[in-house]
């Protein structure tokens, strides 16, 4: 298990510190387990991967896999641009 630090608004901290007394548990237990909820990390479960299913045979517009650079080039153009330096990919 590694450790880490964060910081906390005093009303986050007194909110973590009320839960962790009601459910008479450690700080830490309670971030960890507020930290998986959120991220949808489930203890000894593989994390979904959004673009999974990114490899399917056939999209809704009939274009597949097949395609993926011309489907990546046309729905990241714009972020493609703006994350050029000096007119080159980074």
């Amino acid at each position: 298990m590694k450790r880490t630090t964060i910081s906390l608004p005093d009303e986050l901290s007194a909110a973590l510190d009320r839960e962790a007394h009601r459910r008479r548990r450690s700080r830490s237990e309670i971030a960890r387990e507020a930290l998986r909820r959120h991220l949808g990390v489930e203890p000894g479960e593989p994390r979904r991967l959004p673009f999974a299913a990114i490899g399917r045979s056939t999209r809704a517009d009939g274009r597949g896999a097949a395609e993926l650079e011309e489907i990546l080039a046309d729905e990241w153009a714009d972020h493609i641009e703006e994350d050029s330096f000096d007119g080159r990919d980074r």
